[in-house]
């Protein structure tokens, strides 16, 4: 899968990350620009959960709707 496939995919995706994680900001998501890493790092920060917590939430969120997890993040770690 290319970049510019993945970068539409995650535009289309903020919505939903937002729904699911309503603490995130826009600032946020700047900083995330489709990078899992980084993603997990601002859900354990704005929602006070620990890394591990955080990983099961987005490792659910990431199988939820069959989603395909490698089509999602320009970064995974």
């Amino acid at each position: 899968m290319n970049k510019d496939t993945i970068e539409g995919n995650w535009k289309q995706l903020k919505g939903k990350v937002k729904e699911q994680w309503g603490k995130l900001t826009d600032d946020d998501f700047d900083v995330i620009a489709g990078k899992r890493d980084q993603l997990l790092g601002r859900i354990q920060e704005r929602h006070g959960i620990s890394r591990d917590e955080a990983e099961k939430q987005v490792k659910d969120w990431e199988s939820r709707d069959g989603r395909s997890p490698d089509a999602l993040w320009f970064e995974r770690y």
